[in-house]
């Protein structure tokens, strides 16, 4: 009987599906870059094609289109997609549901990570520190002398802070927030949801030791947090709005025009969910006509296409922007998590999982 083959798009941070064709359990068809492109990241489509015919699982990242095509170029051996991310929608869904093919993802792993690179955008763009780092940089330093307001900003204290979405890594930062004494936590979902610990969908703050510990002690919360369910009342309450949500068809530039004139002028967007979720033509004009104080983006319209010349790149805005290229999961622990979780997914719906439940995807999107 033939091993089960798993086709996988890069090389990876895990060595679980190396032990697992050591132990003659599968066969690994992994892409690595050639000589001749020694820069490319993962498999392009012509590799995928080549290689995905009798495949029984494709392990992917968020640059990979899965689609109808790749689906039925697999063929009907094709019994899981496991991706290395959060979002998915580079994965066919309907599709994969049509075929009875199994979708894993890698949520809450990274939950941590994304969380610091949020209040690291939001602390930069706040305090000035991309003033202060072109002003030494530009060996302006000796002409722009020391006054009393010199590159003042706005404190993360008694401030409102909003969430665009709050599962498990705007949960996860919510209790970085707690040192920084915000006045309020103002959250909008999709479908209205009141605070309470007890609520399972709060349990990313409910089990947070942090959190806990301050409950516990003073026997109430550390600020309110706030369920608001107008958007429009939403962008005109908060000092700082992170974006960590979805991108779906509802939330496709839910951050457009109106949402950007009803934000204070001194407020600030951050996005580390998908750059979808923001009207950058909006976002743009608003900058320009300092409708609101800055904007922090690890992601972007059009990625990874961005030029030089982009217009939010413009040089009147390099004190209001900071963008990063999509690298909010980027430490060590936590691609090395996302890593491992891809292939125990993959390996899971196989039958071949080690650590569990045989058959049991530790998180499954689709069955």
């Amino acid at each position: 009987m033939s091993k089960p083959v798993v086709v996988i798009v890069c090389e990876l941070p895990e060595t679980l599906s190396k032990q697992a064709e050591a132990s003659g359990l599968v066969d690994l068809r992994v892409w690595r870059p050639s000589p001749q492109n020694p820069q490319a990241k993962s498999a392009p489509r012509e590799w995928l094609m080549e290689h995905v015919p009798g495949a029984s699982a494709i392990i992917c990242i968020p640059m990979t289109k899965v689609d109808e095509e790749l689906m039925d170029a697999a063929g009907s051996s094709l019994k899981v997609v496991s991706t290395m991310s959060v979002g998915f929608e580079h994965i066919d869904m309907e599709a994969a549901k049509k075929r009875g093919i199994r979708v894993g993802y890698t949520p809450d792993v990274l939950s941590s990570a994304v969380a610091d690179l949020s209040l690291v955008l939001a602390l930069n763009l706040m305090r000035n520190t991309m003033e202060g780092y072109h002003i030494v940089k530009n060996g302006m330093w000796s002409k722009a002398p020391w006054t009393p307001v010199s590159f003042c900003g706005p404190a993360m204290e008694g401030k409102s802070v909003g969430f665009l979405g709050l599962g498990s890594i705007s949960q996860t930062l919510v209790s970085k927030l707690l040192p920084f004494k915000p006045k309020e936590i103002v959250y909008k979902v999709s479908q209205p949801r009141e605070f309470d610990l007890k609520d399972p969908h709060f349990r990313f703050l409910a089990n947070n030791d942090l959190f806990q510990a301050y409950t516990n002690y003073h026997h109430r919360l550390p600020f309110p947090l706030v369920n608001e369910h107008d958007v429009t009342a939403f962008a005109q309450r908060c000092d700082v709005i992170f974006l960590i949500c979805n991108l779906n068809a509802s939330t496709h530039h839910v951050v457009d025009a109106d949402f950007l004139r009803n934000m204070k002028t001194t407020a600030y967007l951050i996005n580390v969910g998908r750059g979808g979720l923001v009207d950058t033509n909006a976002l743009v004009q608003a900058l320009h006509a300092n409708e609101i104080a800055g904007a922090g983006l690890d992601v972007l319209e059009g990625e990874p296409q961005i030029a030089a010349d982009h217009p939010l790149l413009a040089p009147e805005l390099v004190n209001k922007v900071m963008i990063l290229p999509h690298m909010a999961s980027a430490t060590q622990e936590a691609r090395e998590g996302m890593a491992l979780l891809t292939a125990q997914n993959a390996l899971a719906a196989l039958g071949l999982r080690p650590d569990g439940p045989s058959g049991e995807m530790p998180t499954e999107l689709l069955r």
